[in-house]
């Protein structure tokens, strides 16, 4: 099976000031320029300054020197987008890419209240990217499902004080190991759903176990990693072929100083861990930038977990969601530094296509018997093209020469075989083209 080799897609969404930023009058520090651009730390807009008539054009030695950084990614979002906006532009290929056969993921990245949460669950008058990805996703297999069987099971977890939980059974700690497939959770079982309904309502009660507690910086701070994930297993009806896929979709706890959060005791535990593991993103994160061969995936359960979605077999998204507020100054610098170097990864992606148990002689004789039939159906076809020119001259001969209440009686025997010829035709060019794309696909499968 070809692999193709695709950049991560990062993208940026800035929020609106919150009720505590306004307080407190912040400058903003992030300016949207287009819909793949953005300055940070721009020139702030001052009155212009006379003097007897002179525009005075003194600099203020006192002021520090904006950065006025321009900064480009795959998408950026000012405060006015909404999280359809985002699932329409980010996610909605996405699902196209599961339904073709690729794993994929997105996970949401940025400080503690910069509205990642927000972003992937939303509320109930704003729903989140996950809901409206899910959504999505039945809608597809709705569409499909005359044509393939699906089996569809989830899980979620979440990483905590680097403990990894299961959120679906209030369950844990468990055990991470690898395998041929990759890194995958010991005693985890799969939750088997059949509809939109069951996945939503398991995705709720994920979120009610998860852990959460109150700091300065955000009433309703995530205090873990959460790793909602959908596997899914496909089989073409007509051909058998089967295809497994995971969709995976991460909201990072955010990273945060004990001087902003002030948190102590618990808190303050909970928030070195949080940082640990982003530290251990971080640095995942450059080296897969700077293309280096050794990658530090072991250094938290974290980066176990998303080792798959940042340098394997996946198709991924990363949205950074940051503040425009100048309070938040420093975190928000860091998040777009983490964005550009994540825009250098590449990932490889390929069709998960499980391989047949189908003997190898079987599939010879396969297919020979598909090519004598594709050289028959091609005999065929230039039969009857050949019928079909010489009944279309013998008409046009006798059209000359027939009287015209005779020419019309004739025209219409001759236009009722010419069409019944046609249909012969375009039968065996169906045909011929089925016998094609199954040869195609049984030429596809690996030699035992």
């Amino acid at each position: 099976m070809t692999a193709d080799s695709r950049k991560i897609r990062v993208a940026v969404r800035v929020r609106p000031f919150n009720e505590r930023e306004m307080e407190h009058n912040p400058r903003n520090i992030i300016k949207v320029l287009d819909k793949s651009t953005l300055m940070f730390d721009p020139d702030e807009d001052e009155d212009e300054f006379f003097f007897h008539g002179v525009k005075q054009t003194h600099r203020d030695i006192t002021k520090r020197v904006k950065k006025k950084l321009t900064m480009e990614y795959d998408d950026v979002f000012d405060n006015t987008a909404t999280n359809n906006d985002i699932f329409e532009v980010c996610m909605k290929p996405l699902v196209q890419s599961v339904m073709n056969g690729y794993n994929c993921s997105v996970f949401v990245y940025g400080a503690t209240g910069a509205g990642k949460t927000h972003t992937m669950l939303g509320n109930t008058d704003c729903p989140g990217i996950t809901f409206l990805t899910m959504k999505e996703l039945f809608r597809q297999i709705e569409s499909l499902s005359e044509l393939r069987k699906f089996d569809i099971g989830i899980s979620y977890l979440e990483v905590y004080n680097e403990l990894v939980m299961n959120l679906l059974t209030k369950s844990g700690p468990l055990k991470l190991r690898e395998d041929s497939n990759g890194v995958v959770v010991s005693g985890l079982v799969l939750k088997q759903i059949h509809n939109a309904t069951e996945l939503l309502d398991l995705l709720a009660l994920g979120n009610r176990n998860r852990t959460q507690h109150p700091t300065d910086a955000n009433a309703e701070s995530s205090r873990s990693h959460a790793i909602f994930q959908v596997h899914i297993r496909m089989v073409e009806k007509k051909t058998g072929q089967k295809r497994t896929v995971k969709l995976s979709m991460i909201d990072l706890a955010g990273s945060e100083r004990a001087a902003s959060t002030k948190g102590l005791g618990i808190r303050f535990k909970e928030g070195a861990n949080i940082n640990k593991s982003l530290l251990a993103l971080g640095n995942c994160i450059n080296k897969l930038a700077d293309g280096l061969k050794h990658i530090p995936y072991r250094d938290s359960n974290l980066t176990r977990i998303l080792k798959d979605s940042l340098g394997g077999n996946c198709q991924t998204v990363m949205i950074a969601n940051i503040s425009p507020s100048s309070l938040t100054y420093d975190d928000t610098y860091n998040t777009l530094k983490y964005a550009s170097r994540a825009k250098k990864i590449r990932t490889i992606v390929r069709q998960n296509i499980v391989p047949s148990n189908v003997p190898k002689e079987f599939l010879i004789k396969k297919v020979n018997e598909q090519a004598e039939e594709i050289e028959r159906l091609k005999a065929k076809v230039a039969d009857l093209e050949e019928q079909l020119r010489k009944k279309a001259q013998a008409a046009a001969a006798a059209a000359e020469s027939s009287s015209p209440a005779l020419n019309e009686t004739l025209l219409n025997t001759w236009i009722s075989r010419i069409d019944s010829c046609y249909a012969s035709m375009r039968e065996a060019l169906e045909r011929l083209i089925a016998l094609k794309s199954k040869e195609k696909l049984l030429n596809m499968r690996p030699s035992e």
